[in-house]
Formats: C-alpha cells, structure tokens, sequence
C-alpha cells in the first residue's frame, strides 16, 4: 500500500473506532477495521479529533447564529461531541470512577468496571465531566467565539491523543479486555500523533490566544491524562479501554480549563 493511501487508510480507521461518523465503503474494503490495526492507524487519531472537534464548532457556531448565547450554545456543542464518539469515553470514565471507588479489590474493581449498569460515583463524574466541558466552553466563547471553535478542535485532538497514554505506559489489566486486544501503539505512531496533536493543540494561537496560553493547555492535558496513569496504575495495575476513555475525558476537562480560567 503507497505511503499516501496508508494514512488514509488509517484516518478511516480512526473515524470508524473511535466515532459514528459514516466512512466511505471503499475504505471498509480496502482494510478491514479490525483491533489488528490499532497499533499503527494512531498516528492518524489527532486528526480524527480535529474533524469531530470542527463539527463540534460549526453546531456551536449554528447555535449561535440562531440567537443562542454561549451559557446554551457551548452545552449544544458538548453534546454534538457525545453524539460522535458513541459516549464511548463517557462510558470509560462513568465506569473508571465507579470501579476505582467502589471496589474494594483489584478483581471487584474489574467486575465493576465490566458491568454496563453505571453507579453513584460513575453518575457524579458524568455530571462533573459534562458540566465543567459546557461551563469553561461558555466561558471562553463569551471571551471569543473564534478561539472558542479552536479550542474546540484542539481539545478533540489532544485529548484523544492523550487517551493512548494508558496503553503505551501500562501493561494491560485483564486478558480478554479492549485494552490487551488494541495491545500498545507503535512506537512511530505515538511519535506521528504526538506531533499532530501538538500541532492542532496550538489552533488557539491562529484565532488569537497567547502561546503560553496554548502551552499551559497542552501540559495541563498531559498532566491530567498522566494522572489516570498513576492512579490506574495504583487502583488495577494496569490499563483497560475505561482508563483510555477516562484518561481522554480528564484531559480534554483540563485543556479547557486552561483557556477558561482568567489569568
């Protein structure tokens, strides 16, 4: 396969895994969207992000042309969010807090984190994770809704990046689980979408914000996903597709954060 249908094929990859975007048939036949092509197809997750951040952009943009402020506009552009990723890192993160804290071993917290009913603790961190999205997003679209659709874009990128953190640190948690069975990212392919990411994390610069600014929310997105490490590292021993997804959540929450906060 040429180098240039490789990366695109990758990108189709990344739209069918990690979305509910429609992808062309041509590509479903020309490779099959199988696990056995995680590894390497990363390198093209950032822009994957991008795209679903940019539509994410032109519903809060459609939102406010229709005469919704940013405290409605911003909740709009969450939820159009949710809807293309399935709530798949949603789910992650409901089912991360409630096996962390509500499990009082390492093969209950498992148990829990496999079973699709959601708990207290996962409910808490829905409602935090899609409040403190909608609440720093309004924020930063009162300040300007051009960087409001960068940051968009940039969060969608960098935090699905930062998702393949767990799995490129931790050995897997469990055998039979979609965190053994994606298996750890080609060493390249981290590096490609590292890059990648970076570069779409720094969109803000182009609709305004300082560099520091963009710099600030790029660490605070590393250290937020690290922090998942540790903790995963601590609560199971290791990854699983929920710390992935819950991994993508804190990060994208702390980029935001980063842009909303008035300093």
């Amino acid at each position: 396969m040429r180098p240039g249908s490789s990366l695109l094929a990758d990108f189709y990859f990344c739209l069918g895994f990690f979305t509910r975007l429609p992808i062309p048939s041509a590509a479903s036949r020309s490779e099959p969207r199988s696990l056995a092509n995680f590894s390497r197809a990363v390198r093209m997750l950032p822009v994957a992000g991008g795209l679903v951040g940019a539509l994410a952009a032109i519903a809060m943009a459609a939102a406010s042309l229709f005469g919704f402020p940013p405290p409605l506009a911003a909740p709009l552009a969450i939820c159009s969010l949710v809807l293309l990723g399935g709530a798949m890192h949603e789910d992650g993160l409901a089912d991360c807090a409630d096996g962390f804290f509500g499990g009082a071993t390492r093969e209950r917290k498992l148990e829990i984190m496999q079973d699709s009913g959601i708990g207290t603790f996962g409910a808490v961190a829905l409602v935090l994770s899609l409040y403190l999205r909608a609440a720093s997003l309004a924020l930063i679209a009162d300040e300007s809704q051009g960087l409001a659709a960068a940051v968009l874009v940039g969060a969608a990128a960098l935090s699905r990046t930062e998702a393949l953190m767990p799995l490129a640190l931790l050995p897997p948690a469990r055998e039979n689980g979609t965190g053994s069975a994606a298996g750890k990212p080609e060493r390249a392919a981290l590096a490609v979408a590292a890059c990648l990411a970076v570069v779409f994390a720094l969109a803000p610069v182009v609709a305004g914000a300082y560099l520091a600014r963009s710099l600030a929310g790029v660490a605070a997105a590393a250290g937020a996903a690290y922090a998942i490490v540790l903790l995963a590292r601590k609560q199971i021993g290791g990854q699983t597709g929920d710390v992935a997804g819950a991994a993508q959540q804190v990060s994208e929450i702390a980029y935001y954060l980063a842009f909303a906060a008035r300093v």
